[in-house]
């Protein structure tokens, strides 16, 4: 086992930002990560899908940022989270990269934090170098109401959350802010509320006194990550009791989110007109929106040397943000799409048809979906 070296701490704190498909939980990192104060954050992205694209619009890609795709940090690839965060600490003893003081994980928008957090607390390694720090939880003011009835991970990402940040707040109207805020407070009384976009925050008041306190949850939060912690050493006898937690006992779902999700995406390799993909995503959201939980992508436009980065949440359309440059060699259109309940081979047609136009023949034969 590696002792802890200078310059770092004896238990680094593990933070979480979680948060429903399209709620900012990118963007909110990404306000964090041009302070200095997280200079030395190591960061960890989950993706929900076989094409990653978050860490590229975070616009930083260096050795302390690590990717894990192809599956959800909640059930199928809990695992890779574990074995991911030993790499990043061996490699930190070793001085193979610049040392980090705490660690940032963003979870897939479909994910239960509760599986991520035992999983820190319950690994025999981890539980000697990292212990838990603050969950961020991301809630999208204009359709969070509606993800909290109908998304049974939105409520409970909202309920175990330490601080909320209700994002949107200037595209909201002031009603439908109101009535989330309100919401909220009844969810979890205990956690603060903070918009980032109404004003300019300090992410040190955000992961400032950032210890994770399972006594000030509520009880239904307790009890989650009790049968969460049972359900890991029984799955994994060699995980260890050591979270101080009374016997529970609970049958472990490993598929949490249906067979009705479903992750699918394009990739083309030739400029694509903007009018035309515009237009064709607009009807898409308008007619097939609420089966699109996400849908995001980085856009190679003809006539255009640097990617456009479009964002869609059900029928909203967020306006699109144009990068200065292109953040890998990777210059292809990449679309993913997050559905439920959504053929893939309808948005596949419907692209070819207007986007397309006289090239689908040629077209189809590029695009590779899954």
């Amino acid at each position: 086992m590696v002792d802890a070296a200078p310059g770092y701490p004896d238990f680094t704190p593990v933070n979480l930002i979680t948060g429903f498909l399209g709620s900012g939980k990118t963007t909110l990192l990404k306000q964090m990560l041009q302070s200095p104060a997280l200079a030395d954050t190591a960061v960890l992205i989950n993706e929900f899908g076989e094409i990653g694209l978050d860490h590229e619009l975070l616009e930083r890609i260096d050795e302390n940022m690590v990717l894990l795709r192809a599956g959800c940090l909640c059930c199928t690839i809990r695992g890779e989270l574990a074995e991911a965060i030993r790499d990043l600490h061996e490699r930190r003893s070793r001085g193979d990269i610049p040392t980090f003081r705490r660690l940032v994980i963003e979870s897939t928008g479909l994910a239960d934090p509760l599986p991520i957090l035992t999983t820190i607390t319950a690994d025999p390694v981890l539980r000697h170098h990292y212990r838990l720090g603050l969950v961020i939880t991301t809630v999208d003011a204009v359709n969070g109401s509606w993800q909290l009835s109908h998304q049974p991970e939105s409520m409970k990402q909202a309920a175990v959350a330490d601080r909320l940040a209700v994002t949107k707040t200037d595209i909201a109207e002031p009603d439908q802010v109101d009535a989330l805020m309100r919401r909220l407070r009844r969810i979890n009384p205990a956690a603060p509320i903070f918009s980032p976009a109404a004003r300019e925050f300090d992410p040190e008041d955000i992961l400032g006194h950032d210890l994770f306190d399972l006594e000030s949850k509520s009880h239904e939060v307790q009890r989650w990550f009790h049968v969460e912690a049972d359900a890991l050493v029984a799955a994994d006898p060699g995980a260890h009791r050591h979270h101080g937690l009374e016997d529970h006992h609970h049958e472990h779902d490993a598929n949490r989110h249906g067979d009705d999700i479903e992750s699918f995406h394009l990739v083309f390799d030739q400029p694509i007109n903007w009018t035309a993909f515009g237009l064709w995503l607009s009807l898409l959201l308008h007619r097939h929106g609420e089966a699109i939980l996400r849908v995001k992508g980085l856009l190679s436009i003809e006539g255009e040397s640097a990617p456009v980065a479009v964002h869609g949440v059900q029928q909203l359309v967020h306006s699109p943000t144009h990068l200065s440059r292109w953040p890998s060699d990777d210059r292809r259109t990449r679309i993913v799409f997050i559905c439920r309940g959504l053929d893939s081979e309808i948005v596949r047609r419907s692209f070819a048809a207007f986007v397309l136009k006289q090239r689908v023949s040629a077209a189809l034969k590029q695009c590779r979906w899954t």
